[in-house]
């Protein structure tokens, strides 16, 4: 769930004091420590403790811990797992849900939702976990859960984001930043329970996941390389996922004149002279986002693009009070307060209760009241200009990698819609550009019923889901655990 438009997101600086850490965990005295057998895995999940975090390390990562325990939650019929990935006074809470079908063979799937700023309680509670949040008390079995046939993770980042917190003031807001700590906590999992070594790993995200996927996947790519040195088994980074992606702003904020005034799919929503004013200030935005913000990027340039973009091409809809992750009803709601779905208050309630803090293992110094976005944190991101980046070139260079990649978006999405993310898709260089350009959309289908639009090539998938918007689990569950499935096992969609 993005929390504000792309526009008013955010960009990117590269923490040197986490990176110089990162390295420093590389020197050959690490290395002979690992090789002197001073690292003793735990290796089995059903030795944790249910009542207590039980901390994990390694060698090559000295700044890095991760505490786990058991957890009889949300869903009785798999174990499941709470924990925190302790970097020095960085705390980042996570679930793991093992597969209800084989834990022992199926794939892993990293989960992490955007904002930037949101929980991945969302996703667990409103999408495709394995339990819905019903009321302030209660959860239901979710038999659309994403854990039919994988083990998944789900993770609240960076710091101040759902049960995650910092010490001494502490924050993260740039995405690279981020990623080098996922990569971290991906290492220390698989060094530490064997089982897991060696199976497929899909890393995905939504919305402002669009941002955050791409160079988390890239920094567990080039991660690989130094756990060989080291001796370490890599991660069997196998594809990653981008639901609903906010990926590329300039695609992006054209095309949000095409879902408010052409039938693409729901009817035009604004009036005709609105509608020819933002075409006739399409043109300029584009101008000015590429001169200052794709071609180079220059800070004050770049802001007065995304003032002018954002005042004649967004401002129309935002007034409008339809639902802009949902075009096809109105807002249910306040955006700022709830998101348009009431249901989210709900699962913050729930959340928030004492017993459900304990069951979870949350700690003591998180804040009472749980919230399910956190707008500071996105501020901080949108004070860097993180999502500016054109997050193309890191997807293109997994692309040629061999990395598998599936673009999915809910047709009724405005604000990380399918018509800017099928234009970015499209003019994305690399090497099978011109074979995925040459294939024609066509339907793919769900019990005998279309269920959206697809286009693959090699290694990259881009497919729609119909009657869905910005959580196309939610409006389609049956459809996205289908899509899902048939990509885990590499079947055509």
């Amino acid at each position: 769930m993005l929390l504000t438009s792309c526009l008013a997101a955010l960009a990117l600086a590269v923490s040197a004091s986490a990176t110089q850490q990162f390295f420093s965990a590389q020197s050959p005295a690490n290395f002979q420590s690992y090789d002197a057998g001073l690292f003793t895995p735990l290796e089995d999940l059903s030795l944790l403790s249910k009542t207590d975090f039980t901390t994990l390390s390694h060698p090559l990562f000295p700044n890095y811990s991760v505490r786990i325990k058991k957890s009889d939650f949300c869903d009785e019929t798999v174990a499941s797992y709470t924990g925190y990935i302790d970097i020095q006074a960085r705390h980042f809470f996570f679930y793991f849900f093992e597969s209800r079908n084989d834990p022992a063979t199926d794939d892993i799937i990293y989960w992490t939702a955007g904002g930037p700023g949101c929980s991945s309680s969302l996703e667990l509670f409103m999408e495709f976990g394995p339990c819905r949040v019903t009321d302030v008390n209660t959860t239901t079995f979710n038999p659309y859960s994403w854990n039919e046939r994988a083990n998944i993770f789900f993770v609240d980042q960076p710091v101040n984001v759902g049960f995650s917190y910092a010490e001494f003031g502490e924050v993260v807001s740039t995405t690279t930043e981020a990623a080098k700590d996922m990569a971290a906590f991906t290492a220390i999992f698989f060094e530490h329970f064997s089982q897991f070594k060696g199976r497929a790993f899909h890393v995905g995200g939504a919305s402002y996941g669009g941002r955050y996927i791409p160079v988390f996947a890239s920094e567990v790519y080039d991660q690989n390389a130094r756990l060989i040195e080291a001796g370490l088994t890599p991660i069997n980074l196998t594809s990653i996922l981008i639901g609903n992606g906010c990926t590329d702003p300039a695609t992006m904020t054209a095309s949000y004149y095409d879902m408010a005034c052409r039938p693409m799919p729901v009817d035009p929503i604004l009036d005709i002279s609105t509608c020819v004013r933002m075409k006739q200030a399409v043109g300029r935005c584009e101008k000015m986002m590429k001169e200052s913000c794709v071609d180079k990027f220059e800070a004050i340039g770049c802001q007065a693009a995304s003032v002018f973009c954002g005042a004649e091409i967004e401002a129309p809809f935002d007034a409008s009070g339809y639902n802009p992750y949902d075009i096809s009803k109105p807002c249910d709601g306040v955006v700022s307060d709830n998101l348009c779905y009431p249901l989210s208050k709900t699962i913050e309630k729930y959340l928030s209760r004492p017993v459900t803090r304990a069951s979870l293992g949350v700690d003591a110094v998180v804040p009472e009241e749980f919230q399910v976005c956190n707008n500071d944190v996105n501020s901080a991101f949108h004070v860097s200009h993180d999502h500016m980046f054109p997050t193309q070139f890191y997807i293109a260079a997994l692309l040629e990698r061999g990395i598998r990649t599936l673009l999915y978006i809910g047709v009724n999405d405005w604000i990380c819609n399918w018509v800017g993310n099928d234009r970015m898709v499209q003019g994305m260089e690399w090497t099978g550009q011109q074979a995925f350009v040459d294939q024609p959309l066509r339907e793919w289908s769900v019990d005998g019923q279309v269920a959206g639009l697809t286009r693959s090539a090699g290694p990259l998938t881009f497919l729609t889901l119909d009657n869905a918007g910005h959580m196309p689990a939610y409006d389609t569950p049956k459809a996205a655990q289908v899509m899902l499935q048939r990509w885990l096992a590499g079947e055509e969609m």
